[in-house]
């Protein structure tokens, strides 16, 4: 679906903001592209999304050359969810999409009152104009704007940002679904937890370079000490321990008259992240 190989781009003299990036990603894979603001995650999904130009490298998308594939085709086989929504203020919330879909053959739309009823967006607010929507609202109307066309590529941009924990949820569920369909999905952001949830494999960006590139479970696992915490009862005391995976082979190395709790302590993604680049995520 996407081939990127040696991709750099340059915002003026001395401002490189990539450094050569290749990848690729597959027909109906989850795709996460990680890293902090800053880190080459938005310049490169603006060049996948034909919004910026003059890039080094090759780009290919659907099999073509993105240089020679702005056509109203490719454009009506992507979806679009950016970090800040774009929506027109002063219309409602189904006067934008009923305008956005305008730009679509009608046989490719879905319904945007039914779409948005699966973002659990407020039924009372849906003629209201978007000036009056929280920064939550809003995140729904535009990730209905983006998939309004059933588009073959999703790109989202922080799709989780200003959800609260529900928000969330339903987000991560709805994006499972388009996988489902088929839908390839490229994710940019620096939220480690909703890619370690979601995504099939993840590229670990800083400074416009790709520093890893692996599933998450993968990448967890070649960084792992391997050790388990245990919390135990022993003589009437709680005690807590710490050993690695093959002491347990020969059970537990330690007394104990109740075992309370174990847990693994492979690393997070974000510990992972820091591991390869040095830099935290905020």
């Amino acid at each position: 679906m996407i081939e990127v190989k040696d991709l750099t781009f340059s915002y003026g003299k001395d401002k490189e903001a990539l450094h050569g990036l290749s990848f690729t990603v597959a027909d109906g894979e989850i795709f996460g592209f990680l890293g902090p603001n800053g880190s080459g995650k938005s310049t490169t999904q603006k060049i996948l999304t034909g919004i910026l130009k003059r890039y080094g490298g090759s780009v290919t998308l659907f099999g073509k050359d993105l240089k020679n594939a702005h056509t109203q085709e490719f454009f009506r086989n992507i979806g679009v969810l950016f970090e800040f929504p774009y929506l027109y203020a002063n219309l409602s919330a189904l006067d934008n999409l009923r305008y956005f879909a305008s730009f679509y053959p009608k046989e490719q739309l879905r319904d945007p009152e039914e779409l948005l009823d699966e973002l659990e967006f407020k039924r009372d607010f849906l003629r209201k104009p978007v000036s009056s929507y929280s920064k939550g609202m809003r995140q729904r109307v535009s990730m209905a704007r983006a998939l309004i066309s059933n588009p073959r590529l999703l790109f989202l941009d922080e799709p989780t940002s200003g959800m609260d924990p529900t928000g969330a949820v339903l987000f991560r569920s709805i994006i499972e679904k388009e996988r489902q369909k088929g839908t390839t999905i490229f994710i940019t952001t620096h939220n480690m937890f909703d890619a370690d949830l979601l995504c099939d494999r993840v590229a670990l960006l800083s400074n416009g370079n790709i520093a890893a590139l692996d599933t998450p479970r993968n990448l967890k696992e070649q960084n792992s000490s391997r050790s388990i915490a245990v919390s135990y009862l022993h003589q009437g005391r709680r005690r807590e321990a710490t050993i690695t995976a093959p002491e347990l082979k020969n059970g537990f190395p330690f007394a104990y008259d109740e075992i309370v709790s174990i847990h693994s302590q492979e690393p997070t993604l974000e510990d992972i992240f820091i591991q390869y680049t040095g830099r935290r995520l905020s």
